[in-house]
């Protein structure tokens, strides 16, 4: 290998594609995960999106236990949990119970995006558990002082105080990161003196002023430790450029859907995108899109992603592997994504999996 990549990582939004059930494109992202293991990538994140036929990942702690049980090295985590849907301290909860199935393991992304649409985001608020988006910098200081082991003090107006922490006794806490794609996430990170991730696999724009602020303001917290920060980047990579083009189809149309406000199915095959032609407002979104993404083989994409890494001053990618199906290729497993991952890591770790 020529290049030298960064560090590789994987974010996952458990796609559920046409002819899947929930439980088949589940066990497929399972399977991806302890590839991804075996591979050598560094961490491997879920994230939270609601009522999308395409997607499944609604539950990252549930998710992210199951993917620490089936692993023995990589980090798992949220990228992220959206704040605004959950109590601050049902969120703790969680990921202390997490870090102590998976000691040194776990990583907590926070966002503070809905992640749904108005109706979700409505019943959310039924459910009496949502957060005051006004108040998420104070809800992400709750998060992190109920996962520490000293846990959080709350005091009453009395002069009283009594005591909070998310798991009885922890022997550590997981990782927290603030992930966002504006100036106010990046900002926040580094008022904080958090690890930042700039979501570029749905934004696309505003990374370099970003990462920008966040480093020229960060605030080392107690940990001491300086800006930590790493890019997410939508990635298909194949035997052949010609083949990673159409598994980059059926992604690419799903973002053309969204963006056109389509009727949204779930993930269609290759075959299925190429005999159903969009209109020519459709075609130029993807056409756009596709310029902000890492298409090709695998040495194209790995020379492509060092590229980018080091245009961004990064020592870590997380891709979000979104190469497509064709049809008749396994339903329990995902070919197209193991494929990717495979092609994107090193040689060695490929000859090693």
């Amino acid at each position: 290998m020529t290049d030298a990549i960064p560090s590789l990582s994987v974010l996952d939004l458990v796609p559920v594609r046409s002819g899947q059930s929930s439980a088949q494109a589940v066990a497929a992202s399972l399977d991806l995960v302890e590839r991804a293991d075996r591979l050598g990538y560094r961490r491997y994140w879920f994230a939270e999106h609601h009522n999308m036929p395409a997607v499944a990942s609604t539950a990252p702690p549930v998710l992210i236990a199951a993917a620490a049980a089936r692993t023995s090295r990589i980090r798992v985590g949220s990228g992220g949990v959206m704040l605004p849907n959950h109590s601050p301290l049902i969120v703790a909860e969680q990921f202390a119970a997490l870090e102590a199935l998976a000691p040194g393991r776990i990583d907590l992304g926070i966002g503070r995006a809905p992640g749904s649409d108005p109706v979700i985001t409505q019943l959310l608020h039924r459910s009496g558990t949502t957060s005051d988006v006004s108040r998420f910098p104070d809800h992400v200081t709750d998060i992190l002082a109920l996962t520490s082991p000293e846990g959080a003090t709350v005091r009453f107006t009395s002069g009283t105080e009594y005591q909070v922490k998310a798991t009885p006794l922890a022997s550590g806490m997981p990782q927290v990161w603030l992930l966002g794609s504006s100036d106010y996430s990046a900002q926040l990170a580094a008022s904080f003196g958090l690890p930042y991730v700039f979501a570029n696999h749905f934004a696309g724009e505003g990374l370099d002023r970003a990462l920008r602020l966040y480093r020229d303001q960060f605030q080392p917290n107690e940990s001491g430790e300086g800006p930590r920060t790493f890019v997410t980047a939508n990635v298909v990579a194949a035997p052949t450029a010609e083949e990673a083009e159409e598994r980059a189809l059926p992604q690419l149309r799903m973002m053309a859907r969204l963006r056109t406000n389509r009727p949204l199915v779930p993930l269609e095959t290759v075959e299925q995108a190429k005999a159903d032609p969009f209109d020519a407002m459709a075609e130029s979104i993807m056409a756009s899109t596709r310029q902000k993404w890492f298409v090709g083989t695998g040495d194209d994409v790995r020379s492509q992603l060092a590229a980018f890494a080091a245009r961004h001053g990064v020592d870590e990618i997380m891709l979000s592997p979104v190469a497509g199906a064709y049809d008749g290729e396994s339903l329990e497993t995902s070919e197209a994504r193991t494929q990717t991952l495979e092609l994107v890591a090193s040689p060695s770790a490929v000859t090693a999996a």
